[in-house]
């Protein structure tokens, strides 16, 4: 029993603090540090994301509060915003970056047997991109547009679990990242990724990949499929791409399928590697694409990342990988203590009751739904139908 401790200090005993204190004397963390040692600066920016602090003054003055808790916390000292400052701007965000790639080994595996909809035994990844814009005045080293600055995060993410396999984080102006591809594992992607060498690359690798269409693409039908056309699917296709450099890009034939959407009556046109799946299976798997916009429409809804506590790169990317370590955690709490609610809901308990000495699944297991709002986000949107 744990009524001793409050939410938040059961919380972060889910973190591989050993694993962590291995990072940390990799990358020299705590070197020379006297006071917010790496590990109580995570739990000051763990502890601002759940509770939605938005500025150094606002996370200083709410764990000053509460002052007689911050030992039962982690917390040796009350945080002062000017050393949680310094630290986010000096510490190397690396640290950050590998204790999420930690909590992400751990949820991928506690996941790994979920089912998204579609009965695959097969690794199942959505790829897609989300900007989130700056003020190029106080971030001028992420340019993007002549008077707007912006990082963009490229993720992979596991559809089982919604867990992000890979992050990672450029300037506004990089459209693309090298990700290395699994074999035997779909990748799903909207026509924003449509490069036909990527594309060839990937099917050399014994992977497979989902991607929407481009209109007016040069291409030819070498045989079509029967299909049922009350499914929903008007036609699956061998096509052989046409040009003289298009071609070479992609030399072998590949798999066209048009479909028509029922419940929105639009027509989607996808081109697969995969020639052993049936149709509405491909369809079925692009549907799917879409957890990657909700993980981002998420992500900017609530966790911590529209306002930014530093303008140095350091402190941007500091702030962006301990959000997504907060959500890991969370996702691998949800599972280690078998709770049926949402992550939105259980943010939403943990915002409010962090300092409450209670039981953690006890006041987890409580909760019910909680209807999610679906506010405006800043949202780079690649499904324009």
């Amino acid at each position: 029993m744990n009524f001793g401790k409050t939410l938040f200090a059961q919380l972060v005993e889910f973190v591989p603090w050993t694993s962590f204190a291995r990072i940390v004397a990799r990358h020299g963390g705590d070197s020379g540090v006297r006071n917010l040692s790496c590990t109580e600066q995570f739990r000051a920016m763990a502890f601002a994301q759940l509770t939605y602090r938005e500025s150094l003054r606002d996370i200083e003055a709410c764990l000053l509060a509460n002052q007689a808790k911050l030992y039962s916390m982690g917390f040796r000292a009350a945080v002062k915003r000017s050393t949680l400052a310094d630290a986010n701007e000096a510490r190397n965000w690396h640290i950050w970056e590998d204790l999420a790639t930690l909590l992400i080994r751990r949820a991928r595996k506690l996941y790994c047997n979920d089912s998204f909809g579609v009965d695959l035994t097969n690794t199942v990844y959505a790829l897609d991109a989300t900007t989130i814009d700056l003020c190029l005045s106080l971030f001028p080293w992420a340019p993007f547009r002549t008077s707007k600055a912006a990082v963009r995060l490229h993720t992979l993410l596991d559809l089982r679990g919604n867990i992000p396999a890979f992050i990672h984080i450029t300037n506004g102006k990089t459209h693309e990242v090298n990700v290395s591809f699994e074999a035997g594992a779909f990748y799903v992607m909207d026509r924003g990724y449509l490069d036909f060498s990527r594309l060839f690359t990937l099917h050399q690798s014994g992977a497979f990949f989902v991607i929407r269409a481009k209109r007016g693409m040069n291409a030819h039908r070498v045989y079509s499929m029967k299909v049922d056309r009350s499914t929903g699917i008007i036609c699956d296709q061998r096509i052989v791409l046409d040009g003289f450099y298009i071609s070479q890009d992609y030399p072998e034939q590949l798999r066209r399928i048009r479909f028509k959407d029922p419940e929105t009556g639009k027509t989607l046109v996808f081109l697969t590697n995969n020639t052993a799946l049936p149709a509405l299976t491909i369809a079925a798997l692009y549907k799917n694409r879409w957890q990657v916009e909700l993980f981002f429409k998420w992500i900017k809804q609530h966790l911590r990342i529209k306002r930014f506590i530093g303008n140095s790169e350091n402190a941007v990317k500091t702030q962006i990988w301990c959000a997504v370590a907060t959500y890991v955690l969370i996702a691998i709490v949800k599972k280690e203590l078998q709770i049926d609610a949402s992550l939105y809901t259980l943010l939403q308990i943990l915002s409010v009751s962090v300092f409450e000495k209670n039981q953690l699944r006890q006041a987890l297991q409580g909760a019910v739904y909680i209807p999610e709002q679906c506010g405006a986000a800043n949202q780079l949107n690649l499904l324009n139908f």
